[in-house]
């Protein structure tokens, strides 16, 4: 039980610093970049800033383990089809395999934290 816990917030913490406070501080920090990733494969500039907000209410959700379940798994679900469609978008633009890789990695800790993550007490 307590090595699940462990590798739950280890995974956790990858994500929130890499899925919520990363972008969150580009937009405080350097404005001029928040659309340094998004550009490239073509989408407008205000959709690099609904992701942002997008990831960051996802990582809240997923940190405060008290939330409804089911509000939690659409967390997840939202941030796995940020992932996914992050990976097609580089296979079709650019075909870069650094950029294919870094979100199928970070898919990868996601999905350790969704299987780690504590059990709801009513289940």
């Amino acid at each position: 039980m307590k090595r699940n816990k462990i590798i739950f917030w280890i995974a956790t913490v990858i994500i929130i610093l890499w899925e919520g406070i990363m972008p969150l501080s580009t937009v405080l920090f350097m404005p001029e970049y928040v659309n340094a990733g998004t550009q490239p494969l073509g989408y407008p500039d205000y959709f690099a800033y609904a992701l942002i907000v997008c990831k960051v209410l996802g990582v809240i959700t997923i940190a405060v383990t008290k939330l409804p379940a089911k509000l939690r798994e659409w967390a997840y679900a939202g941030l796995s089809f940020n992932l996914l469609f992050a990976v097609i978008s580089h296979i079709v633009v650019d075909g870069n395999i650094a950029y294919i890789l870094m979100p199928v990695v970070v898919g990868v800790v996601l999905l350790v934290s969704y299987l780690y993550q504590p059990k709801p007490v009513n289940e």
